[in-house]
């Protein structure tokens, strides 16, 4: 199996020489702080991200009120508030076909002191296509009365699936101390295509412990599931759900026993799934008073194909160099995955658990990160060399997302109920924002000078680049990717998506030309930032639309 197409470049020039030697990883604190805690975090254009907390007493104002939204601009790393109607605390949210941001679900509560706030929990969030770099004019809508979900969802998980709509699965119909007792044990679409939503059993068998569950779109149209320690492939246009294997060892990773998990990289010809899911903690679902802060986080990875031979053969365990609960994974360009923060002990959500440090479940925050190599040898694929420690925990409500820079943005952090901070908090609300610098941020980077509004699927297509002569060695790796950045909250990146497509580079240097995926189940129609990476070496990303640019639904 293929993991990242790559082709060789002909020898440009006696005189090129291999690509020099790199600086290493980096985290930048930026000035500006973030005004919310950014729990949840999308990208919404080439240069702004929405960051969403819960409705409470954040710093950031708007209106005479905290304000609960915001959006932070990636060029100048500053922050303006978003007016929000409804509690988007602990919500889901992707891109739909056109490039409408749609976030849905949310916090029944309101919080004393801030009478703007509305129920949450059917909540739908509209941010459409915005062409300010700064925001300036672009506003969420919101009109509860007629634009809600079928059912109550606090704590769901969200994706853009093959017709450009959402599938919304799961959550709890209203606020929960700790496990799922009102479950919205369900799946829903937005826009609705049904009356009702459709009753889940694989969400019933799953409970407690199956809040935002982890959920991926393959490239038949099918979609993967995992909550608690079960996974199953769902078949959305037939509405019947197949069963797979356990995750091994008795590990449970969704909320509050929070692992991640991550589609990897689909390569043509075949665009062959499989999925990796790490972290969590190797416990039965028991009273959380029989839990504690101290109870060591797993570092087992589980990984499976899902193909016929490989469901067959199971889970393929691995491990990574610590324990994490909360951790999230992340792709970057080239097809590795990041691993970033979380802890080494205990469990999501908010002093539940015997031996609580202030509100925080959780305790010995992991602050170096590592790197995941798909197609590096068992054993051989995570590593944390030459990565920095960020010197801030991000445990409980944090966020990190890929950007169109090329780097990673991370923020949040809270495992409280409200803004708690000042000294001897060892875990505090968190407004703090850093970037995470890859090397090759630091060298001249490939470009990719112009790249078309839309892009059709099956098609092949040329667009101009601007390569540096240390980049045009013979032999140099090339590889194009077309990814969906995702949608960060509560230790997973909903929709987050890496297709490679065929490339070539002409003999000139001048020009790309590659080959967009053969239909919108390999990659839903939507958004999409392409990166072309030599020698791990990459550019900043071109946004684009994949596809026709129609409203959902729309089969492509």
């Amino acid at each position: 199996m293929r993991w990242t197409p790559s082709l060789f470049l002909p020898l440009l020039s006696p005189l090129a020489a291999c690509a020099p030697s790199t600086p290493g990883w980096r985290f930048d604190l930026k000035a500006e702080r973030s005004g919310i805690v950014a729990l949840e975090a999308i990208v919404v254009s080439p240069t702004l991200v929405i960051f969403f907390d819960r409705a409470s007493d954040d710093p950031l104002q708007i209106n005479n009120h905290s304000a609960w939204g915001a959006l932070w601009n990636l060029e100048t790393s500053t922050v303006k508030p978003l007016d929000v109607l409804t509690n988007s605390f602990c919500a889901s949210g992707a891109l739909l076909s056109n490039g409408t941001m749609a976030s849905v679900g949310g916090d029944p509560r309101g919080f004393p002191g801030n009478p703007a706030i509305h129920p949450g929990n059917q909540g739908i969030r509209i941010f459409e296509p915005c062409a300010s770099p700064t925001g300036d004019g672009c506003t969420l809508f919101e009109d509860p009365d007629i634009l809600h979900l079928l059912e109550p969802r606090w704590y769901p998980s969200s994706i853009r699936i093959f017709d450009g709509s959402l599938l919304i699965v799961g959550g709890t119909h209203v606020n929960e101390n700790f496990y799922n007792t009102h479950p919205a044990n369900s799946f829903e679409f937005f826009p609705p295509k049904e009356s009702t939503p459709r009753p889940s059993a694989f969400l019933e068998r799953s409970l407690p412990a199956n809040l935002f569950p982890r959920i991926f779109a393959l490239p038949d149209g099918k979609v993967f599931m995992v909550a608690n320690n079960q996974s199953i492939i769902y078949d959305i246009e037939a509405n019947t759900e197949r069963i797979l294997p356990d995750i091994p060892n008795n590990v449970r990773v969704t909320n509050p026993i929070d692992g991640s998990a991550i589609l990897l990289p689909l390569s043509p010809p075949d665009y062959t799934p499989e999925v990796l899911v790490c972290g969590g903690t190797q416990t039965d679902p028991l009273d959380p008073s029989l839990l504690s802060s101290q109870t060591p986080a797993t570092s087992q990875c589980s990984r499976i194909t899902l193909t016929e031979e490989g469901i067959a053969k199971g889970w393929e365990v691995e491990h990574m160099l610590e324990g994490r609960t909360m951790p999230e994974l992340v792709h970057l360009p080239n097809g590795q995955v990041l691993i970033a923060n979380g802890a080494r002990t205990g469990f999501a959500a908010i002093k539940q658990v015997q031996d609580p440090i202030g509100n925080s479940n959780a305790d010995h925050a992991v602050l170096v990160p590592s790197l995941y190599t798909p197609d590096a040898p068992l054993g051989q694929r995570i590593s944390n060399a030459g990565m920095p420690s960020s010197g801030i925990a991000r445990v409980y409500h944090s966020s990190i997302t890929l950007t169109p820079q090329g780097n990673f943005l991370i923020a949040g952090s809270n495992p409280n109920n409200s803004t708690t901070v000042g000294p001897g908090i060892k875990f505090p609300s968190e407004f703090r924002v850093q970037t995470l610098d890859p090397p090759f941020m630091f060298v001249d980077r490939p470009k990719i000078l112009s790249m078309p509004d839309k892009l059709a699927f099956n098609t092949t297509v040329t667009v101009p680049i601007s390569l540096p002569s240390a980049l045009t060695r013979q032999g140099a790796k090339v590889q194009v990717s077309l990814m969906d950045l995702g949608f960060s909250s509560h230790a997973f990146h909903s929709s987050a998506r890496l297709v490679f497509m065929d490339a070539t580079i002409s003999q000139d240097r001048q020009s790309l030309t590659f080959t967009t995926p053969p239909n919108g189940r390999v990659y839903p129609p939507g958004p999409a930032t392409v990166f072309l990476t030599i020698d791990d070496v990459s550019s900043e990303g071109a946004w684009v639309i994949m596809g026709s640019g129609n409203p959902p639904p729309t089969l492509e």
